[in-house]
């Protein structure tokens, strides 16, 4: 019969395994900045780290990998920590958010295509044509302002400033 205690008694020492936590969290969440918006989908780019994170931390517990429940729920607790951590810094501090928030980016300025983003976010002018098409445009020039917005969609003002609709499709 297992060692109920065993469960419970951490396999390493707790400030190690906050280190680990945070570490690995401001890791994660700027690589993902670096790699763009277009990666994270539907989810903001916190929600996607925050998933892959916990989802990691707790693997061990669960499997029984690690004899110890208590080292995963810290790692769970600490990684979240961080993530409240970095959000009240975003609000705090506008420059901290420029570099840990993703913020949404003009693709489409007055017809014009935003070819410096395209690169960027290695969107091709056929992709960009597809998502107008969805928004209800044939033509960039229809458009007043698009925006890359930080969950992957594009957001679309027409000329004269009407908005439309967002499409139900999945981000590109």
């Amino acid at each position: 019969m297992p060692d109920v205690s065993d469960m419970f008694a951490p396999d390493a020492p707790i400030l190690e395994t906050v280190l680990r936590g945070v570490v690995v969290y401001l890791a994660v969440l700027i690589m993902l900045r670096v790699v763009g918006q277009r990666e994270s989908g539907g989810l903001g780019l916190t929600d996607v780290l925050i998933v892959v994170l916990v989802a990691e931390a707790v693997a061990g517990g669960l499997t029984g990998d690690s004899r110890s429940v208590t080292d995963g729920i810290l790692l769970v607790a600490t990684i979240l920590a961080c993530s409240v951590a970095v959000d009240a810094a975003s609000y705090r501090f506008p420059r901290f958010a420029d570099a840990m928030k993703a913020r949404a980016r003009p693709l489409i300025r007055d017809g014009r295509l935003n070819r410096e983003l395209m690169r960027r976010e290695f969107m091709t002018v056929e992709e960009v044509l597809s998502q107008l098409r969805l928004h209800g445009i044939q033509d960039p020039a229809q458009v007043h302002l698009a925006y890359l917005e930080p969950n992957g969609m594009i957001s679309v003002l027409r000329e004269g400033g009407e908005e439309t609709e967002t499409p139900s499709g999945p981000p590109i």
